[in-house]
């Protein structure tokens, strides 16, 4: 009985003030939404990231400069510790431009466009020209097996299922032709992978990304592109009529030694509880193609908000708050690893991370992955966003890099903008300044920002008092 009147109490003494606390969360998170609707400087970083740096792929000059250019930032905003943390990460370049035709017997060629995908090896010098199956996936090599599909060039052509709300669900459903085709088309004797890019859009823009050989030698490594979802559809109903054209491409792609880059770190110390620490962050490199303004050059300045928020707010808050911009997330996930290992080792308490990872599209909720207790709190908090049309508090995955914190007590959560564009970007020379919408940018910066002050406010301890008395 004392325990279940210890509980009641705790309850009791929560509902009381749960209508004053309302009242004041709803003040605060409105007067955040004004600092990054009408004073924001989200936008001006993106701008600079994108326009004046360009493209970040790990390991290149462009990835460095960002470097530079965001601690810089970082530093102006007066945080009380900013830093570099050191990590090494892979190196790839595309070198000079792919080029490629689809030519039939007896007809001209006609040129397609494809880029080379992230960590595959080059063509020949002069080029790789073979005769083309389609495949609707991986599984579906072995119908062919390796009296087919030796000395050619595999053509995996799985769209992203258009009947799928969730975007990412798609993309899930497809992205193992780009990431493993390439070692698993090797294992039948094929000389070359083209994938289908991963887009919902028909155009002639190909989507890049990251592919993996595994334990495949490096001299059974064959070549891997992606093909614009335009020329996709081209070269499979080329194939309808005549299954004897031959497939021509040209990659120039080179893998170097790993080189030291960085994770961009800065923090406002904690008023109560300094090692207390909750992340916010995103992905500081890109791709080589377009400027990478939704992935993640969004995610990267709407974390830097979030602190410059709390700092022209007034808000001090009672754990470190502490943005990171991770390094490699492409085609590694070095910075985001690091981080987490670093974090460890030093002992560090981190009770939430918050990434943006989804592009600088109009917010709709958040991802959340935690405990039971842990997510009802959180969806308790729903109603203070509702003005704001954020709606979304779902059970789910959070983001790449912050995965490697998750350890059955931190708190993990993913910004969920609205996803049905961000496709026609993702990884493609598309993916530019001007595709991002400067209001949708800063609405997501304030969603994050006031997810972040609810935490901080509140945390996770009563719940934990509550799992102590029920004990």
């Amino acid at each position: 009985m004392k325990k279940i009147a210890a509980l009641l109490f705790v309850l009791a003494s929560f509902s009381a003030g749960a209508q004053t606390n309302s009242q004041q969360d709803s003040l605060a998170l409105r007067k955040l939404y004004d600092i990054a609707l009408l004073h924001g400087q989200s936008y001006a970083w993106l701008d600079h990231l994108s326009n004046n740096i360009g493209g970040r792929l790990s390991g290149s000059v462009n990835a460095q400069q960002a470097v530079d250019y965001t601690k810089a930032e970082l530093e102006k905003l007066g945080l009380d510790r900013v830093w570099l943390q050191p990590v090494m990460v892979p190196k790839w370049t595309r070198g000079a431009p792919e080029y490629a035709y689809i030519q039939s017997p007896g007809s001209p060629s006609n040129t397609v466009n494809i880029l080379a995908l992230g960590g595959s090896v080059a063509t020949p010098d002069t080029g790789l020209r073979a005769k083309v199956i389609e495949v609707q996936g991986i599984e579906d090599l072995a119908r062919y097996g390796r009296e087919q599909l030796e000395g050619k060039i595999v053509f995996y052509n799985r769209p992203m299922r258009a009947d799928l709300i969730h975007t990412f669900e798609a993309y899930g459903g497809c992205v193992d032709q780009r990431y493993s085709g390439a070692a698993e088309a090797a294992k039948y004797g094929a000389v070359g992978v083209i994938v289908r890019s991963l887009s919902h859009k028909i155009d002639n823009y190909p989507h890049t990304g990251s592919m993996s050989y595994g334990n495949i030698p490096n001299s059974e490594r064959i070549p891997a592109a992606a093909i614009s979802t335009r020329d996709a559809e081209y070269l499979s109903s080329m194939l309808k009529l005549n299954k004897d054209l031959d497939f021509y491409y040209k990659m120039n792609c080179r893998n170097f030694e790993d080189v030291e880059s960085y994770n961009v770190i800065g923090e406002i110390k904690g008023s109560e509880r300094p090692d207390e620490y909750i992340v916010v962050g995103g992905h500081l490199d890109s791709w080589d193609v377009g400027d990478g303004a939704h992935d993640d050059g969004a995610g990267v300045v709407q974390s830097m908000e979030v602190l410059r928020m709390f700092k022209e707010s007034g808000i001090k808050p009672k754990r470190t708050i502490r943005v990171v911009l991770f390094m490699n997330e492409e085609n590694g996930l070095r910075g985001g690893k690091k981080y987490a290992e670093v974090a460890e080792k030093n002992k560090e308490n981190h009770i939430f991370a918050l990434e943006s990872d989804s592009g600088g599209f109009t917010p709709r909720g958040f991802s959340i992955d935690a405990r039971d207790s842990q997510y009802e709190k959180i969806l308790g908090w729903k109603p203070l966003f509702e003005p704001y049309l954020v709606h979304y508090f779902g059970r789910g995955g959070s983001g790449a890099d912050i995965g490697p914190l998750k350890n059955g007590s931190t708190v993990l959560a993913g910004l969920r903008p609205d996803s049905q564009r961000y496709f026609d970007y993702h990884h493609a020379a598309t993916d530019t300044f001007d595709a991002v919408n400067k209001r949708e940018l800063e609405l997501g910066a304030a969603t994050m920002a006031s997810l972040i002050y609810l935490v901080d406010k509140y945390g996770f301890d009563d719940i934990e008092k509550e799992n102590d008395i029920l004990k």
